[in-house]
C-alpha cells in the first residue's frame, strides 16, 4: 500500500471501488493545518473527473499499468485505430481519449498507449514528429529586420508558426508538448 503523497500523474488507483487515473496532483501544506494532497481523477468505467482530497498520510491503492508502443492506423469516423506492430491486434480508441495528439498523429506514427485492466487510458506521443507543409504562403521581402514567422499548414491540419524561408513541401520537426517548429527534417 502506498500512502496519497507517492501520487504521480498518470497513475491509476482504485479509488472508491472504482479504478480512477490521476490527471492531475498537488501537494499542499497550509499554514498551521496538516498537509494534504488535491488530485484530479478520471474514473476508467465512466469517464468522468473527479477532484478530491486526501490526507498525505492517507493510504491508495495503486493498480497496476501496461505500457505499449503501438502505430497510428487510420480513423474510422470519429474514432483512431492503432495497430501493436509485433502481435499486428488493432485498438480503437475514442476521440476524447486521443486528445490533442490527434494533431500530430500520422501514418505509422508511433505513440505509446497505456492500459489498465485492458482498457486504454492514455496516449503519449514522442517529444517531437516529422510533419510534411501542406500551405506556406510566401514571405514578404524586406520582412526580415527581426526573426520574423508566418503561419504555416502541415499535413494534420494545425497551424504553426515557422521561419519565411520554410516552403510548401517540405518536411519540418514540431514539438508535441509546445506545438512549435524546431527545424527541418
Amino acid at each position: 500500500m502506498a500512502t496519497a503523497s507517492d501520487l504521480r500523474r498518470g497513475m491509476a488507483i482504485n479509488y472508491n471501488g472504482d479504478i480512477s487515473v490521476v490527471l492531475d496532483f498537488q501537494h499542499r501544506t497550509p499554514g498551521n493545518l496538516r498537509a494534504f494532497v488535491q488530485a484530479s481523477l478520471r474514473s476508467i468505467r465512466t469517464g468522468k473527473t473527479s477532484d478530491v482530497r486526501f490526507s498525505s498520510t492517507e493510504k491508495i491503492e495503486p493498480v497496476p499499468m501496461i505500457t505499449t508502443k503501438m502505430e497510428y492506423s487510420y480513423k474510422d469516423g470519429q474514432d483512431y485505430v492503432f495497430t501493436d506492430p509485433e502481435s499486428y491486434e488493432t485498438v480503437t480508441l475514442a476521440a476524447e481519449l486521443v486528445g490533442d495528439a490527434k494533431d500530430y498523429l500520422v501514418e505509422n506514427a508511433t505513440v505509446t498507449v497505456t492500459f489498465v485492466e485492458e482498457k486504454a487510458v492514455t496516449v503519449e506521443l514522442p517529444s517531437s514528429v516529422i510533419l510534411t507543409v501542406t500551405d506556406a504562403p510566401e514571405g514578404v521581402r524586406g520582412d526580415s529586420a527581426n526573426n520574423v514567422q508566418k503561419a504555416i499548414t502541415m499535413e494534420t491540419g494545425i497551424t504553426v508558426q515557422a521561419p519565411l524561408f520554410i516552403k510548401t513541401g517540405e518536411k519540418i520537426k514540431v514539438d508535441t508538448r509546445t506545438g512549435k517548429y524546431m527545424e527541418r527534417a
